[in-house]
This record gives C-alpha cells, structure tokens and sequence, in this order.
C-alpha cells in the first residue's frame, strides 16, 4: 500500500488578489496589482482582478467545495489592502471581518485555516513611500501581522509570513513582469532583503499573539541540473542554484547570503562591492530567527545550459528536457521534487516541510457530457504526489501537500489565460465544475494514499 502518514495535512491553495475579486467594497485600498493591471499592455489579455472568482461574495459555496473534496487544511491569503488600506494605522473593520467569518466557515466545515499573511498585493501606498526597496515597508509589514495575528490568533494556528520573495524581488523590481513593473537590479536585493527581514521581524510577534502558533515562510524552488558534465555548464547551475535558490535559504537558516553570489554580482556590476548596503546590524539574525516549518512551492527543474560559451564548444548535452510541457511551458518531471526535498532535509534541516504550491496549467475545459476531462493534470497529480511519498520513504519530514489551486483564477500577467485550477471556473457565469482531477483528489485524500482509481 502506498499510503502517507496518518497526520499528513492534505490540502488545497489559493491566494488573495487571484480570486476574491471586490477591489474596492468594503473599504478595501488600492494594491499594486489593482495599480499594474489598470496600466495598459500589462496584462497579457487585458483583464483584471476586480471580479476574479469573486470568492469575497462566494466564499461560502468555495468551503463547501473544499468540504466536498474532504481535505483537511485550506491555505489561502489576507489581502493586506482590504485590512489596512493604507498599508499601517487605521484597521478596516469591514475587510478584517470578512477573514474572520471564513475562518470560522472554514473551521464550521472541519478545514483548518493555514494563513498565507503576503501574497504580492502590496497596498499601492506603501509602494507610493518606496515599496519593498525601502526599509520601512518592513517595519509595515510587522504591523500588519500584529493585527492579523491578534485578530485571527485564537483559531488560527499555522501562519506564512511571505509567498516567494524571490518572485516578489526579481520579477517585481527587477524584469517588471510583476507588480510594480519596475527594472531595477539594486530594487530586487534591497526588496529580497526587507522581505526576508519583516519575515524575521514578525515571526515573535506572531509568536507572542498566537498561542502554540506554528510559523515558516514558502520559497518557490528551482532545482538546476547541468545539462552536460562540462564545467561550463557546471558553472551555470551553480549560478543559478546560487541566486534562484541559496540567496534566500542561506540566510533564513544562519548562513547569510552566499558569498559566492555576492562576488558574482559584484563582478557582473549588479553590486559595487561585497559590502551590501541595504544590510545593518542584527539584520541577519533577525532572518534567521528559528521557524517550524518550511513551504516549498514546486514546479519545475532548471537544466542549466552554458551561454558563456559557443554551443559549439561545450559538451553534448546529457539531460535533456521531457517532452510533456504545461501551458506555462514548464517542463513536467517529478523526479526532481524528491530530490530537492531530500536536499533540503539533509543540508539544510528546516524541520517539517509543506509542499505549499504545486500544479500545472492545462485550458481543458468542459466536454459534451459537461464534465472536465483534465487527463494531464490527474497524471501530473499523480507522479507528483508519488514523488512525495518517496521523500517520505527516504526520511524527508514531509507533514503536507497543497495543491495549486482550487480552482482557475486570474494567473497574474497572464490574466485568465492559464488555469491551475481542479476546479473549473466560468467566469462569466462564475458557475464551479469540479473537473477529473479534483474528483481524483478527493478520492486520495479519502484513502490517505496513492492506490486509488479514477472512475470513468
């Protein structure tokens, strides 16, 4: 039998500003994407949140969903803008309710809330007084998990500080494709290090509001493969592992930030020495602060090829790409989430890792009998979650797995383009269809293991 353990939390993911829609009732403020998605040729299909799945009106028929499928555990995220409109000071009554009375459907339905605090919807007025670039957004963002955590903490336990600064840094400030839009290398280290660093600063604060409070932060992780035993291409995985991956483990478990980037973006002009300036004493320990747990979002490998030399000249590739490709034109290969949660087990021992995020974009939609026929993702379900319980077989303390996402929802850039969901969402209609893969998953959930078929 290829069961998990007993206690495994199964679960599934959303985040604010993808699916609550309402941008502006009840009081809520304006955010960066509210900003960006209003700025033409941002959005690749020109949409906007301001609906989405318009979960803030329909969150009750969401739980009933989640109660449907059975899982145990539902990890979304608070909408900073909708509790504090201005990003600190004065508490939206109305915004800070509407979290309340989830979490209380949610805990009525026997799901246990798993929150998300940040989730890329900066209040835009934080972004007017200099964003994630500028200190003081740090000393915001502990605010406002001061009040999340005072006003939630009674029921809800388990707590996420940040959701892929690496995404919040490099594609918010640093190549634009995320909110803010902004292309500024010396903006992405500065807001990877205030970001690490209001993780450090709120983690006690949550402790202190939050009895038996469990808290950690979710990396999205990018396990690199070189693509050929060359040096060369040697050079390029470390690189890569050294920016995308180390930059943001090193210093959250005590090793600060890896001097060997350090000199990399020394050398490369993206800093002007190895002195970093935007670092100040007692920063480091404040981001190592000991956690309980690591989220690991995962959805592909990296094969690292050289572009430091002619292809020519290097070595015949030895690792090649798998045919499958998502909408998002990532690679499918599963083999690489086991091998990345043993390594962080092994090298780095955060203690209990969730698989926080993990899915795939495929735009099936209903057929004839209107069912969703979603083959692919119910074999990407498959080997990935296998993969799972073969970490767990080689020791890994794997307590959890969300799937991305409930249900398809505004997928950023992209707009409505790209549909993560095991529920399928007519947006016009807003009418829910739970697809194949989401009867698959109720099914695994009930059975606590992989053993399972799907019904024709």
């Amino acid at each position: 039998m290829r069961q998990f353990p007993n206690d495994f939390l199964w679960g599934v993911a959303t985040s604010a500003f993808q699916i609550e829609g309402a941008t502006s009732a009840d009081g809520r403020g304006e955010s960066i994407w509210d900003r960006f998605a209003a700025t033409p040729g941002k959005i690749s299909d020109g949409s906007d949140g301001k609906v989405a799945c318009d979960h803030y009106h329909r969150w009750r028929e969401d739980v009933a969903l989640m109660r449907w499928l059975g899982v145990k555990s539902y990890r979304f995220s608070v909408a900073w803008p909708r509790v504090l409109p201005t990003g600190r000071g004065a508490v939206n009554a109305a915004g800070l309710d509407f979290y309340s009375r989830l979490v209380d459907g949610l805990l009525d339905a026997g799901i246990e809330p798993f929150v998300t605090l940040y989730h890329w919807d900066l209040p835009q007025a934080l972004q007017d007084l200099g964003g994630w670039p500028s200190r003081d957004t740090a000393s915001a963002f502990v605010e406002y998990a001061d009040v999340m955590s005072r006003k939630l903490g009674d029921r809800v336990k388990r707590w996420i500080t940040h959701n892929e600064p690496w995404c919040i840094s490099v594609l918010g400030y640093g190549n634009g494709e995320h909110a803010p839009g902004h292309k500024n290398w010396g903006e992405v280290l500065a807001t990877a290090h205030h970001t690490l660093l209001s993780h450090g600063q709120a983690v006690p604060v949550i402790r202190a509001n939050v009895k038996n409070a469990e808290v950690g932060i979710t990396l999205n992780l990018s396990p690199a493969e070189p693509a050929s035993p060359s040096p060369e291409d040697a050079e390029a995985c470390r690189r890569h592992d050294g920016s995308f991956n180390r930059w943001f483990l090193d210093p959250l478990y005590g090793r600060g930030y890896p001097k060997d980037v350090v000199e990399d973006y020394v050398k490369d002009g993206r800093l002007a020495s190895s002195a970093l300036p935007f670092v100040r004493d007692g920063d480091m320990a404040a981001i190592a602060v000991p956690t309980d747990f690591l989220g690991i979002n995962y959805y592909s490998r990296a094969i690292m090829r050289s572009d430091r030399i002619p292809e020519s000249q290097n070595a015949p590739r030895t690792v090649h790409p798998e045919p499958e490709r998502t909408d998002m034109d990532w690679e499918v290969y599963a083999p690489a989430l086991t091998r990345m949660l043993v390594h962080l087990h092994t090298d780095y021992q955060p203690g209990p890792l969730y698989i926080t995020e993990n899915g795939c974009a495929y735009a099936t939609g209903p057929s004839e009998d209107g069912k969703v026929h979603d083959d692919k993702r119910v074999a990407y379900l498959r080997s990935h979650l296998e993969a799972s319980l073969e970490a767990i077989r080689q020791g890994v303390p794997l307590a959890g797995y969300f799937a991305w996402s409930l249900m398809d929802n505004f997928e950023w850039a992209f707009g409505y383009q790209k549909r993560f969901g095991m529920v399928y969402v007519d947006y016009d209609s807003q009418r829910r269809i739970p697809k194949d893969s989401a009867h698959l998953y109720k099914a695994l959930v009930e059975k606590n293991g992989l053993d399972v078929e799907l019904a024709a």
